[in-house]
């Protein structure tokens, strides 16, 4: 996996509208301003948004008790949107690290409002869990919509909802840094985070502080989702396919499987960069559309499939 990666992110410095020039047996200095200025920071973007948005996947999966679940399907990132939206028509001159607090709040309180919808539905009927949330997360994104048009900003809803990266240059995406400094927090709480997911029951028999795991829990799937959104869009179904995919082949130890989602989901997002870079060359379709895609083939694999172990 790691030489996959490495050999994607070399792909990645090389392929683009602009030719890299070389000089001798280096590059020249226009072509060394690319790979600083766009190339290395669209990488890293892609990498951080696919590692991070993984992990929080997989820790609201143990929260919620299912594996149907992720902050796009539960209206996180719409909620985030919401927030994000309306900073922007009240206050635009705000500082984006504010524009990411407020939308990290806001995602925080959608996700709230899922997780009480969540415990009044049959814990036998899993399936209901997620349909539940995309209906959720449908009704949030169409009062979203209906802001943004009244506001006549459905332009900029639309970068938010695309999950590119051809706007990312360096100076314009460093905050993801902070979301995968979020998914690294979350290895050190993975067993923490396991017992939690067993309930609160057994949980506070097992002597763990339930309720602050829970809200480190929420804290980071709601700081990364903002992260993302704010600073490259949605980016739909990385936090559902990918520890799914994980857990069919190496079981459900969080703690191991941990590096492995975050690793997978990197691999994943920054493919489907290069995959909308290259198909329609020089024009460029979203990774978040090229994912989306996939990651709705395997959803439904999912639903249709579920294994005898899944909750």
């Amino acid at each position: 996996m790691a030489l996959l990666l490495t050999l994607l992110c070399g792909v990645s410095l090389f392929v683009g509208t602009a030719d890299l020039p070389w000089a001798g047996n280096w590059l020249d200095r226009e072509a060394l301003k690319i790979l600083l200025i766009s190339r290395l920071p669209r990488t890293a973007a892609a990498v951080l948004t696919g590692s991070s948005m993984a992990v929080a996947g997989i820790i609201m999966q143990l929260l919620v008790r299912n594996r149907f679940v992720e902050p796009g399907t539960t209206g996180t990132t719409e909620a985030a949107m919401l927030g994000l939206l309306l900073v922007t028509l009240l206050a635009p001159s705000t500082p984006i690290f504010l524009k990411m607090v407020i939308a990290a709040i806001s995602a925080l309180i959608g996700m709230g409002g899922f997780l009480l919808l969540a415990r009044r539905l049959p814990p036998s009927q899993p399936l209901l869990v997620p349909l539940v949330g995309l209906i959720y997360g449908g009704i949030i994104g169409a009062g979203v919509i209906f802001i943004a048009y009244q506001a006549d900003m459905l332009q900029y809803l639309a970068v938010w909802m695309s999950g590119e990266f051809s706007g990312v240059l360096a100076g314009r995406y460093e905050l993801l840094w902070l979301a995968g400094a979020m998914a690294v927090l979350a290895y050190f709480a993975a067993d923490q985070f396991t017992i939690a997911g067993l309930g609160k029951s057994a949980g506070v028999s097992l002597g763990l502080n339930y309720g602050q795991v829970m809200a480190l829990g929420l804290l980071t799937v709601s700081m990364v989702t903002a992260l993302v959104v704010v600073t490259i869009g949605m980016v739909p179904f990385v936090g559902l396919v990918v520890p799914n995919i994980v857990s069919r082949f190496m079981g459900d130890n969080l703690r191991a499987n941990l590096p492995i989602v975050a690793g997978l989901g990197g691999i994943l997002v920054l493919a489907s960069d290069i995959i909308g870079r290259v198909v329609r060359f020089p024009y460029e379709i979203p990774a978040g559309t090229i994912f989306g895609v996939f990651g709705a083939t395997i959803f439904l694999w999912l639903l249709l499939s579920r294994p005898a172990r899944a909750s």
